[in-house]
């Protein structure tokens, strides 16, 4: 007999599904911040980390290096081209030249130093919010000011906002940059070409550079499209920094590329020589690995998440219906609208981008239904009274979780008439 999650889902679980392989015991085994950072009756779905063992083609390249003692600093180009012969693959990207990267620590932090190139201390980065909170926090910590654009009622990018906020930007003709998510995080939006054409066309009439966060690149869902902002006209001077970390679960194994355009060349050419110091060696290899040999894995990854994109509107309909479910085309976030909940969104004057902070409806789930979501008022304006839902977990997990968070909006919703 089919068990009540297959019932649920719409499609079958793939036998090799990543995200069917650890059970639960297995995974509170784990010490990383996602199941540290709350008590063992909590379910974590808040944090970007998947519930995964390490592609097969990763742990061997690590066990090998481990075995060898290659523990030293990282060397070569092998990274780059990896990433050139999948992103020629995947996306048709075939002019991702070698010699226009840079090695970085992680993304985060490759962006900050492409920030540094391009920007001085006072410029303004735009950001078109809700967004990823570190966006927030490290352009504030790199003493540049954030100047947002927030995203249309569909949650796709809004162009008049966008131009209005690059107006603000250069209005006392200093330099600004445009830090574009590309898939976006928290929605899940994967940006069209269309779109990213008329960002092109505006950076280029005020004269913002325009850096491309596509981290979350290779998580693509069925339905739409991933468009590398480099491959657009009018992209010719904007930078994009990428990783394997998201789509192989390789956060703890740091190491990023810069991408430059064909007219950014001088700009990574400045590039401080001790930033590709930053990176792990052993973090090269596993990223280098998962984009040369991880494509089988990764496609066995996005059937299971696709899966639970499914499964989760299911539950969602079944168990909370009050909540907004805006159904992602990429990454593996679910971007949950609680407004009918009619819960205080955060604490006045909270800024955006400390990611722990807990409160509004993320609270509510957190205390009564022990789900740990990741509150919507760190990702900016816009993202108050919303919650960002993790699904990159097991369909059991998965279950449970809405179906305690279903418990929880019914005796919310009766003790408040």
């Amino acid at each position: 007999m089919a068990s009540p999650v297959a019932r649920e889902a719409r499609s079958p679980v793939p036998m090799a599904n990543p995200l069917t392989q650890l059970s639960l015991a297995e995974l509170r085994r784990r010490t990383s911040v996602k199941w540290r950072q709350y008590a063992d009756d909590v379910l974590p779905l808040w944090v970007a980390e998947m519930d995964v063992p390490l592609a097969a083609p990763v742990a061997e390249a690590l066990h090998d290096a481990v075995g060898r003692g290659d523990t030293g600093y990282a060397y070569g180009t092998g990274y780059a081209e990896a990433l050139a012969d999948f992103a020629a693959r995947r996306w048709g990207w075939s002019d991702l030249a070698v010699d226009r990267t840079a090695l970085v620590p992680d993304v985060m932090l490759g962006i900050v130093e492409v920030l540094r190139l391009l920007t001085a201390p006072g410029d303004a980065v735009v950001v078109c919010a809700p967004v990823y909170p570190p966006f927030y926090a490290f352009v504030s910590h790199a003493d540049r000011r954030v100047i947002e654009a927030p995203l249309g009622a569909d949650q796709r990018i809004d162009v008049s906002a966008l131009g209005e906020a690059f107006r603000r930007a250069r209005a006392d003709g200093r330099r600004a940059v445009f830090l574009l998510c590309n898939p976006h995080n928290p929605t899940g939006v994967v940006h069209r070409r269309d779109e990213l054409e008329a960002v092109a066309d505006l950076a280029g009439r005020y004269g913002v550079r325009v850096v491309s966060d596509e981290i979350h690149a290779p998580l693509v869902l069925p339905g739409a499209r991933f468009t590398p902002y480099l491959t657009v006209p009018g992209a010719e001077d904007a930078l994009a920094v990428l990783s394997a970390s998201k789509a192989w679960n390789l956060a703890g194994l740091k190491s990023a590329l810069v991408v430059a355009g064909p007219h950014a060349v001088a700009d990574l050419r400045r590039m401080p020589e001790e930033v590709g110091h930053g990176p792990s060696h052993l973090g090269v290899i596993a990223h280098t690995a998962a984009f040369r040999d991880g494509g089988e894995w990764l496609d066995r990854l996005l059937a299971g998440l696709d899966h639970n994109r499914e499964l989760l509107g299911v539950l969602l309909a079944r168990h909370a219906p009050t909540l907004r479910y805006h159904r992602p085309e990429g990454t593996y976030l679910a971007w949950l609208g609680c407004t009918a909940l009619g819960i205080d969104t955060g604490p006045v004057g909270d800024e955006p981008g400390v990611v722990t902070d807990i409160a509004g409806p993320a609270r509510l789930f957190l205390d009564r239904a022990r789900v740990a979501l990741s509150s919507g008022h760190v990702f900016g304006t816009g993202g108050a009274g919303f919650v960002r839902l993790n699904f990159a977990t097991s369909p059991e997990i998965l279950t449970e979780a809405v179906t305690r968070m279903g418990r929880a909006v019914t005796e919310h919703h009766a003790s408040h008439g």
